[in-house]
């Protein structure tokens, strides 16, 4: 007959099951630390270029194994599953591999508008044709008759934020080049980008000096970047010294909020209410400098993940219908 425990012997299982609990539940201090610090910038890393961690396993695996080389696999859309007749084209606006986008096409498009799409993934993953980046973007516009252009641009560690801003504007010069061949409007451009891609979107909105092609506006999905000085001054992922360096004036050059004038492009900023990083906070606080300045720049709250405020944009919905409705009026402005 077995021996009966003490509460004694009870010690070590209860410390045990304490130091787990403890483990899968950091305390913040603990949480600071570096080890914390990578898992979280993993986490941001597969939330902004797309990775989930749902599905299927082995393909998880294979996506998990493409983000460390610094890439993810690529799901091209066939557009003519959408709208039939629709088609999608590959350019190249640069010598470098990496500068190059995918072109959707609708059927006999006539001085059609365009939405530039830039992808997230921390300045240093993601793709052009990410799972869910293009999937419903593409259901919502492209049976409205636009054209859509995702890209692909130079990543850490071959460009740091100032030249991937670069190769945003260059791809908006091809675009606005290209467009009368395509049955496009190159005075009819929307940039949109999402995590690190609306950095960028935001960034070369921002200083209308990074761009020499008109854009009627940009859309800007969930960036908590706005001002980076600020966020390279406080505790931060390690991700961002990599897009950022360490020179403050590097960080003044890269920030939207220190970038911004009264010729910027127009902008609507999305973000999500979500996020422990506020990035709903950046945002009004550059509304506020525009609005200083005579400027209204709309800020879109929404109660979505980061993800979610990318993947779920095309659907059916409020959120949509607002995207939409500033899309629209930047057009009609831009047609004046």
């Amino acid at each position: 007959m077995p021996a009966r425990r003490t509460a004694s012997s009870f010690l070590p299982l209860l410390l045990t099951a304490l130091l787990a609990a403890a483990l899968a539940c950091p305390t913040p201090e603990a949480a600071a630390g570096p080890i914390f610090d990578r898992l979280r910038e993993r986490r941001a890393e597969r939330a902004a270029s797309g990775s989930t961690a749902s599905g299927n396993g082995a393909a998880n695996r294979q996506d998990d194994a493409a983000a460390r080389r610094g890439s993810t696999p690529q799901h091209p859309l066939d557009p003519a599953s959408i709208v039939p007749g629709s088609r999608r084209l590959v350019e190249s606006y640069g010598p470098h591999p990496a500068q190059v986008m995918d072109v959707y096409l609708p059927p006999h498009p006539q001085h059609a508008p365009v939405i530039v799409m830039v992808h997230g993934g921390a300045w240093k993953v993601g793709d052009k044709a990410n799972p869910g980046l293009m999937d419903n973007k593409l259901a919502r516009w492209l049976p409205k008759g636009y054209v859509l252009a995702s890209i692909n641009y130079r990543m850490l560690p071959d460009a740091m934020a100032l030249e991937q801003a670069g190769d945003v504007a260059a791809a908006v010069r091809r675009v606005a080049d290209a467009a009368p061949g395509w049955g496009a409007d190159p005075s009819r451009i929307i940039l949109m980008g999402h995590s690190a891609g609306a950095h960028l979107v935001a960034l070369v909105s921002s200083a209308p000096s990074l761009l020499d092609r008109p854009v009627a506006g940009a859309v800007v999905l969930d960036s908590a970047a706005m001002d980076v000085p600020a966020i390279m001054q406080r505790r931060h992922l390690g991700f961002y010294d990599e897009a950022f360096g360490k020179n403050p004036s590097y960080w003044i050059k890269a920030s939207p909020q220190q970038q911004w004038t009264t010729g910027a492009v127009p902008m609507l900023l999305v973000c999500s209410t979500k996020r422990a990083d506020r990035p709903c906070a950046a945002a009004e606080a550059l509304a506020a400098k525009t609005a200083r300045a005579g400027r209204k720049t709309p800020v879109l709250p929404q109660a979505l993940t980061h993800g979610e405020i990318n993947h779920l944009l095309g659907l059916p919905g409020a959120y949509t219908d607002a995207v939409d409705g500033f899309i629209s009026a930047r057009l009609e402005e831009a047609a004046r």
